[in-house]
């Protein structure tokens, strides 16, 4: 026999052998049943037993309620919370309390799982710390216990600074006035440097302060008279006027503040500003002087200027002609001099110590007295009340006296020596209200002192830095109002700070 192949495809079981069968999974409803019924009776019984638990609540005492709480947590009660906040219904509209909107999104879907917030810096859950040490924030400090100030602590110093931005917001003259400055301490807020938009190159030699607008001239070595707006913020640059080959030894506003007049180190002549028209005119050798003019003095009322030459010899010039009326002499070498605020006196300071006060009308010396202690005569100024006279010497005191005193006796008492500086006493000024004296030097760095009148004490926190700021002091000035102070120094700088007190500029 001739063996038959299969056919192709799925091999035929053999006859007399049972075909498989195949098993299909069924799902196990019964199963599935049984564990939906058996969630729901424990639903059951948890809301039965959430309902005894508030009727039990309900009627229980404060302590008993207080036990609960202990044994069971807070859950309970929040949950009654809950379902109290659910029964009343969605919050009014405009409620502004996160917690009830979140409620309220609970009732819409209470299979939508709360929202969390995207990111969570903990540096910002944490109290930020800030070190007060950087050198753009030290000068906020008050004391050495200020090195480290949280962030909040920070922004309340800050605002106290900008509660003085109403007066940098303001121009021009004002009419209110400030009570009496205590003594002690002054409040003293440091600003950017009058002349922060031109930095002077070389030394400065002059700052002023315009004496009706609110604008402060610069000059120095670099020969260059710049004239800025005092904000306290920016202080914006007006103008700046170049003296080709003309190193400035002094800069000063006219009385009126329509001319700025300028010597140089070692010149015969001098400049004259016309800020209204716009022109510089120089003024050649005035007749009669033959040496270089460098200290001058422009009288309050406008009229005169007065040129202090060598060997004693004082010339009074015309502000209108700039032509000289006539030449006064004193005994010695003349090193200063200030008009008195009526332009009728005028007080010159001797290398060897004497004072000598001159009459302007009849140009006579009405007396002469000696500055007590004085080994050499530096810088002299008078009070804008006329009441008070300072003295600075090369010992570095500074004698203050009364003008009745004064005019009336040949060695006066000083009311007060102030003997803070230990080296030449160079620059004294007044402020406007003869509340405070500024005395000098700039043969040391930070020599600089705010004196308290009339207690006629010291500030004890000016200069206020752990750090050299104020160098060597070549000239200073206060405001017309006494609202701001600068100082001229050796690095180009107008160093500018407003003092709290005055309300005005």
């Amino acid at each position: 026999r001739v063996p038959v192949p299969p056919k192709s495809g799925v091999a035929k079981p053999k006859s007399g052998v049972a075909k498989p069968k195949m098993r299909v999974a069924k799902p196990q409803q019964p199963r599935a049943e049984e564990k939906a019924m058996a969630a729901a009776r424990q639903e059951a019984e948890e809301a039965s037993r959430r309902e005894r638990h508030l009727r039990a609540l309900g009627g229980a005492s404060g302590a008993e309620r207080a036990l609960e709480e202990l044994v069971f947590g807070d859950s309970l009660a929040a949950e009654e919370d809950e379902l109290l906040r659910r029964l009343a219904g969605p919050p009014p509209v405009g409620r502004a309390d996160s917690s009830d909107s979140e409620v309220e999104n609970e009732a819409k879907d209470d299979f939508l799982p709360p929202k969390k917030p995207a990111w969570v810096d903990e540096e910002d859950e944490a109290e930020e710390m800030i070190d007060m040490t950087h050198r753009y924030k030290r000068d906020m400090m008050k004391s050495d216990a200020e090195k480290i100030l949280s962030k909040e602590k920070l922004k309340r110093r800050l605002q106290e600074d900008d509660e003085d931005d109403d007066l940098l917001c303001r121009t021009g003259n004002f009419i209110s006035s400030s009570e009496s400055l205590p003594k002690g301490t002054i409040q003293v807020k440091v600003c950017l440097p009058a002349n922060q938009e031109r930095l002077s190159g070389g030394r400065l030699s002059t700052v002023q302060f315009h004496p009706s607008a609110q604008v402060i001239l610069t000059a120095g070595l670099d020969r260059c008279v710049s004239l800025f707006q005092v904000d306290g913020i920016k202080n914006p640059k007006i103008q700046s006027i170049y003296l080709e080959g003309f190193p400035i030894h002094k800069a000063c506003f006219s009385a009126d503040g329509e001319q700025v007049i300028a010597t140089g180190t070692h010149h015969k002549t001098f400049y004259v500003y016309d800020m209204m028209g716009g022109s510089i005119i120089p003024v050649h050798q005035v007749r009669g002087m033959l040496k270089f003019v460098r200290d001058f003095e422009v009288s309050p009322d406008g009229s005169l200027m007065l040129l202090t030459g060598t060997s004693g010899y004082l010339h009074l010039l015309s502000m209108k002609t700039k032509e000289l009326i006539s030449t006064m002499k004193a005994n010695g070498r003349c090193t200063a001099s200030a008009f008195t605020p009526d332009s009728s006196k005028i007080y010159t300071y001797s290398k060897e110590g004497e004072v000598f006060i001159w009459d302007v009308k009849s140009r006579k010396c009405l007396h002469k007295f000696e500055d007590e202690g004085s080994l050499g005569g530096k810088c002299i100024a008078v009070s804008r009340n006329n009441q008070y006279v300072a003295c600075g010497s090369t010992s570095g005191v500074v004698n203050l006296y009364t003008t009745e005193v004064c005019l009336r006796e040949k060695n006066p008492k000083p009311v007060k020596a102030i003997m803070n500086l230990v080296t030449a006493a160079t620059s004294v000024t007044f402020n406007p209200t003869t509340e405070i004296l500024a005395v000098a030097s700039k043969e040391v760095d930070e020599a600089v002192k705010l004196v308290h009148i009339p207690s006629y004490t010291v500030f004890s926190n000016f200069p206020m830095f752990r750090r050299k700021i104020i160098y060597l002091a070549q000239s200073m000035d206060f405001s017309p109002r006494s609202g701001f102070f600068s100082i001229a120094n050796n690095k180009g700088r107008a160093l500018l700070y407003r003092l709290k007190h005055y309300s005005d500029f």
